[in-house]
């Protein structure tokens, strides 16, 4: 059973899956919405179905606190704005679902206090200063994603309250940075592969910016695997900064890392890079004139 375009229950379902290879590794598409551990409703979204909302987010325009949205497989042209309320938006899979805009992000997060997003794909095609992900001051679970092609980074998390988690998500082809934390931002970011962006992999700056980075893969990126400065703190442990252009971690001698300096290389794995392993410079941008 499938909802109408208004909102309507959707009984449990145990998911039926496919896989193809669209990416680094095998992703599942899944056909049908998992049970709504929430209790509420699962509203379906499905750009050849007239009978359900044609975007996502038509779907969350309508959904309630307790209820989930579940896109179908296709491609949407759309922005998802969620405020200072809950989201649960579960997608196909990174290779079925693709959301995408040309005039501003197609995801923009702002004070999201708890929820999660999964499944899907976020690509900004536009040509003027924009993120593929925004998230300010939220709390809220990101997992199973990919975003690509930003103008600026491709994900930034920022805020003081910014607590967001972060994980297992594809970040790729974007024009500065892949993630890019910031502005006292405190969140969770493991298990992510961040390749083919211009600038880093990882960025992380301000004094109050403290992320926990953990088993991140940051590969083939046009600077280095990470870069940490004006003031950051950060946590790194077991990430694998390798075949970057220029080195596994770039780092300003002010930072404050866990662990020290002395002892990242042994908690991560920064080498092979061209230029080696780490670089402590007090002028980070210097090769892209800042």
């Amino acid at each position: 059973m499938t909802c109408s375009r208004w909102p309507a229950t959707v009984p449990s379902q145990t998911p039926h899956v496919t896989t193809r290879q669209m990416s680094s590794k095998a992703e599942t598409t899944q056909h049908d919405p998992p049970p709504n551990p929430f209790g509420g409703k699962t509203l379906i979204v499905d750009w050849q179905d007239p009978g359900v909302f044609p975007r996502p987010s038509a779907a969350l325009k309508e959904a309630g606190e307790l209820d989930q949205v579940f896109v179908r497989a296709g491609t949407y042209e759309d922005k998802v704005f969620v405020a200072d309320r809950p989201i649960h938006l579960i997608g196909a899979g990174r290779d079925a679902v693709q959301i995408f805009s040309r005039r501003g992000g197609p995801l923009y997060l702002q004070r999201v206090p708890s929820g999660r997003i999964s499944g899907m794909t976020f690509r900004y095609v536009g040509s003027d200063q924009h993120s593929a992900m925004n998230i300010l001051d939220s709390t809220c679970t990101v997992t199973q994603c990919r975003a690509m092609e930003g103008i600026l980074s491709g994900v930034v998390m920022y805020g003081p309250e910014c607590h967001a988690a972060f994980i297992d998500n594809e970040v790729c082809d974007n024009r500065e940075s892949g993630i890019f934390v910031f502005a006292g931002a405190h969140p969770r970011v493991a298990d992510n592969t961040c390749r083919r962006n211009h600038h880093f992999g990882i960025a992380v700056r301000d004094a109050g910016s403290h992320p926990e980075l953990v088993r991140n893969r940051c590969s083939d990126n046009w600077l280095s695997g990470m870069l940490l400065f004006h003031h950051a703190e950060a946590l790194l442990v077991d990430n694998v900064c390798t075949d970057n252009r220029h080195w596994g971690i770039v780092v300003t001698p002010e930072t404050r890392l866990s662990p020290g300096r002395d002892a990242l290389v042994q908690a991560n794995v920064l080498m092979p890079n061209p230029r080696g392993a780490m670089y402590v410079t007090e002028t980070p941008l210097s090769e892209i004139g800042r």
